[in-house]
């Protein structure tokens, strides 16, 4: 690529950082929690209009969805939650690029805990606030002002290149699966998940579990005839943290070096009993496992199942009333590429060029789509977002403005390089 046609795109960016601060603040806004996407979805599929693309937006069809190996079991349908995917065409003999982002945001509750008003998107100390601001509507923004101002600087493209906005990412992914289910791929694909501008070639997968412990009934007087569930879920939560001891020390991946960061295994949930002045005789106790790529999935489960077993076999009563465990949720797959695949290597050289600083290459230690891209789709998705995982999902979410600019520039020119400009 010539200097020139790079410094007219820098060039562009940077005349245009109020338009690209005031896109991003428009969508933190608009709230979007999971199940309640179609006002968000409707901005972005009129903004991508607006400047040209073309615009495919539809509805998943649920029960074609349940089809697919990658589905997971939801609660809700998807009528009036639409995908879109916004693709620039380009001259024809580049390779073709998808670019991945989710609009829904978890829940805000009440806004308790939060300095603003959660959608209020207020700038503060060269921060842009809000739910969303980090997990992921700035690495989304950004994907669609990088097509954009390459367009305005006057730079055609040789391959296409998709814009992929989806639904439902916080719950199943099933956005992303239907987009693959709906036919796009591409030569590569990069993910604007949250990873702090590092380079991140995969991410872990997460279970989610649920146990459920009985004891023996018992009335509060005479207690001491029960079994106290609250006691037997005490000895679930020790077992399952011998798990997570256990995964810590055996399992080992280059991109997961902490492995007590990478590999949770934690009870997140313990309910029991149903009245203060009754005797507890039942609990549920839910929670999730982290895994790293390369483990097997199904088998990780079973370490589960069988730990739960070897504790209740040790147990006078949960050895004739066994804890059930079940696998339901969020359950979603760890995924990679390998680090020196070409859009690996393009997206490094290009982050390097503008910050003149070598990438961090990690693994995502948060689930992401590009475990459907890179199993179903055929499309070898890398991972690159301004936003922090250490933020995301936290009360009063952020993204720094200065990594956000820098993410658009970096995709900008990522986008030019593995396109590549027509003549």
């Amino acid at each position: 690529m010539s200097s020139a046609s790079r410094q007219a795109v820098l060039d562009t960016i940077d005349r245009n950082k109020d338009k690209a601060i005031e896109l991003l603040r428009k969508m933190v806004s608009i709230p979007s929690v999971t199940g309640d996407e179609a006002a968000i979805q409707a901005f972005v599929a009129d903004y991508m209009k607006g400047i040209g693309l073309d615009v495919d937006m539809w509805e998943t069809d649920w029960e074609e969805l349940k089809k697919h190996p990658g589905y997971r079991p939801v609660e809700r349908g998807y009528e009036g939650r639409p995908n879109i995917v916004g693709t620039r065409k380009g001259k024809g003999g580049g390779r073709s690029l998808l670019l991945n982002g989710h609009t829904d945001v978890i829940p805000v509750g009440s806004g308790e805990g939060w300095s603003d008003d959660p959608w209020s998107a207020a700038i503060k100390d060269g921060r842009i606030y809000g739910r969303g601001s980090c997990d992921m509507k700035s690495g989304v923004a950004a994907h669609i002002l990088a097509v954009q101002f390459l367009k305005e600087a006057g730079v055609e493209l040789k391959g296409d290149v998709h814009i992929n906005v989806v639904i439902d990412e916080e719950v199943s992914g099933h956005g992303t699966l239907d987009t693959v289910m709906r036919g796009y791929k591409a030569d590569a694909g990069i993910s604007g998940e949250t990873s702090d501008l590092h380079v991140q070639p995969a991410c872990i997968g997460r279970i989610w579990f649920q146990i459920d412990v009985e004891g023996k009934p018992a009335g509060i007087q005479q207690r001491y005839l029960g079994i106290s569930a609250i006691e037997l879920g005490n000895k679930i939560v020790n077992a399952v943290q011998e798990l997570e001891d256990h995964r810590v020390a055996t399992v080992r991946h280059p991109l997961y070096p902490s492995a007590i960061d990478s590999l949770p295994c934690i009870i997140g949930s313990f309910q029991a009993g149903n009245y203060p002045s009754a005797f507890p005789a039942s609990a549920v106790l839910k929670g999730s496992i982290g895994t790293v790529p390369g483990e097997d999935h199904e088998g990780v489960k079973q370490s589960l199942v069988d730990k739960i077993a070897e504790v209740a076999a040790a147990d006078p009563w949960m050895k004739d009333h066994p804890p059930v465990v079940r696998f339901v949720g969020y359950d979603a797959q760890a995924s990679e590429i390998p680090t020196d695949h070409p859009i690996v290597t393009t997206l490094s050289n290009t982050y390097k060029e503008l910050t003149g600083r070598d990438p961090v290459i990690s693994g995502r230690q948060g689930a992401a789509d590009t475990r459907f891209l890179n199993q179903y789709a055929a499309t070898p998705t890398v991972i690159f977002g301004p936003g922090s995982t250490a933020v995301m999902h936290a009360n009063d979410e952020y993204v720094s403005i200065e990594d956000y600019l820098t993410a658009i520039k970096v995709m900008a020119l990522c986008i030019h390089d593995w396109c590549e400009p027509a003549e």
